[in-house]
């Protein structure tokens, strides 16, 4: 059991020298409002005056001190172990005959045997860290006491809390002591020793109320009674030290401290314990034996073996899995570059190889939170571009005054017996041309998501980018420039792709000439039907409404007939659609109003183009559907993945620029230095915590 301590402490020195306080070691925290006593106890524990002493705050640092019991049979050896080099100096040489020394950790292997230079030092790294404003700071002066009169314990000596702010004190000094008191504390490795003086009231103690915020049950809270002997005339400390006005798990004991008379007369330590003794007789004789700094000393020692052992097994844990994490995260960092020209080769080859894979969907890491690489090129040509086709109306922006007045202007000074060809591809032209839009988006969509790849291949593929910053700028900007580059030519094949639809209209298209014969005996049809009917023809012109608004979808109704039902279509042979010689209409004369009511001709007529142009522009539209993404995926796309490589390497691969890519972000080196320390503190600790045998815990 007795090895154990001294154990925490080799790890408390390992992580010391990276740091680090991620693992979170055994240890007791002294915890007291200023001026309770605290630094008096620990100097009882010590048995030497080694603390600073004034009025105000004194404490402004936490102070981790470790002391180290040692027997004059193991005094030089002792020494030797913890101090590899020490017996080559001097001034060590001195230190190993006597009796007790200090050492620091910020001081390396100085030795200190002067316990007032000890208190110097330590006043000396206060201000130099805290500065001389009265401030405080969570940085730890680590100091080690051995001494054949001491037990072996680590203890934190806490700054004092404090209320209100004196001299040029920071106003916020109360928030800053009670953060740094908390973060210490908040360990639950941690036993609290909680000070108070036994000439306040127990219920208004602050350091037993910090220590309940994360302590609540008090488990790990030890309560020590100072100035007992400081109580006013017939009062007692009875009641608390038997635990009855406030219940702490670990026990509550009473010391009596030296006065600052005592200090001024230089009282020594071991004085004022016999006196100790010798009042807690007088006054309190039936827990003499329970109380004073001797018996503090030999609990706090039987605590802390005992805390030790009940936190090993997690600690053990906790450092095994930190050191996993450790190496993996050193794995990520790479190891520094020796072969620089083949190192450069290898991550060109490898970004190149990863952002082709992206887009193929073959990459190592596959996102899930969204679509990216060729998925979402994917989605843009065949969701986001076909629903835009889709949305786009074959007679958008097209009403029935612009079909009349497209009709009459290609008939010329001549009445027109038939509806003109003319007035058809004008019109399909003027619709057709509105696919270009959304076919040039459709470019400029997947032009985007060959720029988001890079970011992607940069953050999850090729983490050794991230060491070489210049790198990865020159290599997003080599593949930026690329892409930069075929933009035009693409924009350029979609544009053509429009242009070459306009530049003919094929109207002996199969699929087109299908639509035509159809309406052509649908209107014959209708002809038939309106000769048949000639009587009622004209009131019902009058009637329908509908057709007089001037919007063609009131006009559009597929092959419908004038009773409003849908006619079966017949298949007979007929002639061309021609109007009746009595019922010719000749509008060039009279003035087109914008909304007037439509003449049977005239209605036919617009039905007939509006039938024709959306047949026409549905064929269109499916070319442009089917001809755009593959345009896309040739020029652009494909042409990226095939010329990727070799552009990078003839603008990247030059013994002159070698140098300046693959310098290292000062950031990463410095960051793969510190998981490097990490991982060697770790496995040290591992190290330290394997020599322990079960044998030693009981």
């Amino acid at each position: 059991m007795e090895a154990l301590i001294p154990v925490i402490n080799k790890l408390q020195d390992v992580f010391n020298t990276v740091g680090a306080d991620i693992i979170q070691l055994p240890q007791i925290a002294v915890v007291g409002t200023q001026s309770s006593g605290k630094s008096s106890v620990l100097e009882s524990l010590v048995g030497r005056d080694l603390l600073p002493r004034g009025t105000g705050i004194v404490t402004r640092r936490p102070l981790i001190l470790q002391l180290v019991h040692l027997s004059p049979e193991d005094h030089r050896k002792t020494g030797d172990e913890n101090d590899p080099y020490a017996w080559k100096n001097g001034r060590l040489n001195k230190a190993a005959e006597c009796e007790e020394w200090g050492k620091f950790l910020h001081t390396k292997n100085k030795i200190y045997t002067d316990f007032d230079e000890i208190r110097q030092e330590i006043e000396s790294e206060t201000e130099r860290i805290s500065g001389n404003n009265k401030g405080v700071s969570d940085e730890p002066i680590h100091l080690k006491i051995y001494s054949p009169h001491v037990v072996n314990l680590t203890l934190v000596d806490l700054p004092g809390i404090t209320k209100v702010p004196v001299g040029d004190q920071p106003k916020d000094i109360e928030v800053q002591i009670r953060d740094l008191i908390l973060n210490h504390i908040s360990n639950p490795n941690c036993i609290i020793l909680a000070v108070t003086a036994a000439n306040t009231d127990m219920a208004t103690s602050e350091a037993l109320k910090v220590a309940r915020e994360v302590d609540p049950d008090g488990r790990r809270t030890l309560a020590v009674i100072t100035k007992l002997d400081l109580m006013d005339a017939g009062t007692d400390a009875m009641d608390v030290l038997m635990g009855r006005v406030i219940p702490v798990k670990l026990g509550i004991i009473g010391v009596v401290n030296r006065s600052q008379l005592d200090i001024n007369n230089k009282k020594s330590v071991a004085d004022a314990i016999r006196d100790e003794h010798a009042f807690l007789q007088k006054k309190y004789p039936s827990l003499a034996n329970r109380n004073g700094t001797k018996y503090l000393a030999r609990t706090l020692n039987r605590l802390l073996m005992h805390h030790i052992r009940d936190c090993l097994p997690e600690l053990k844990t906790r450092i095994n899995v930190l050191s996993a994490q450790y190496q993996s995260l050193l794995s990520s960092y790479g190891e520094p570059v020796e072969d620089k020209s083949a190192t450069l080769l290898q991550l060109i080859t490898k970004f190149a190889t990863e952002y082709c894979n992206t887009i193929e969907g073959t990459a190592k890491y596959i996102e899930t939170a969204e679509l990216c690489g060729g998925a979402r090129i994917c989605y843009i040509f065949h969701e986001t571009f076909g629903r835009t086709l889709e949305s786009v109306d074959p007679l958008g922006g097209l009403t029935t005054v612009d079909v009349l007045t497209a009709i009459r202007n290609a008939t010329g000074p001549r009445p027109a017996l038939f509806v003109p060809e003319v007035s058809f591809e004008l019109l399909v032209k003027r619709q057709v041309k509105r696919l270009e839009e959304p076919s040039l988006r459709c470019v400029e969509l997947v032009h985007e998501e060959m720029q988001r790849i890079i970011q992607h291949c940069s953050n999850y593929s090729t983490q050794e980018l991230l060491r070489f910053p210049k790198l990865h700028d020159a290599i997003v900007e080599v593949v930026t420039s690329l892409l930069r580059k075929r933009l035009p030519v693409t924009n350029e094949m979609v544009h053509n792709l429009v242009a070459i639809e306009l530049a003919y209209i094929n109207t002996k298209h199969p699929d087109f000439a299908d639509a035509c014969g159809l309406m052509n005996n649908n209107v014959e049809e209708q002809r038939r039907q309106r000769v048949r009917d000639m009587p009622s023809a004209v009131p019902r012109d009058k009637g329908d409404q509908e057709a007089g608004t001037g919007n063609w979808r009131g006009m559009l109704k597929a092959s419908t007939g004038d009773d409003g039902t849908e006619e079966k279509t017949k298949p007979q042979s007929s002639l061309p659609a021609s109007p009746q010689k009595g019922y010719a209409i000749n509008l060039l004369d009279v003035p087109v109003p914008v909304v007037r009511k439509l003449s049977a001709r005239e209605k036919r007529d617009c039905e007939v183009i509006e039938r024709l142009i959306k047949s026409y522009f549905l064929i269109v539209r499916k070319n442009i559907q089917d001809s755009v993404p593959k345009a896309v995926m040739h020029f652009l796309v494909n042409h990226v993945k095939d010329s990727l490589q070799s552009e990078l390497v003839g603008q990247l691969y030059k013994s002159m620029l070698l140098d300046d890519l693959l310098t290292e972000s000062e950031d990463m080196a410095q960051r793969r230095n510190e998981a490097a320390d990490m991982l060697k503190a770790l496995q040290r600790a591992s190290q330290i915590i394997a020599e322990i045998r079960e044998t030693h815990l009981w």
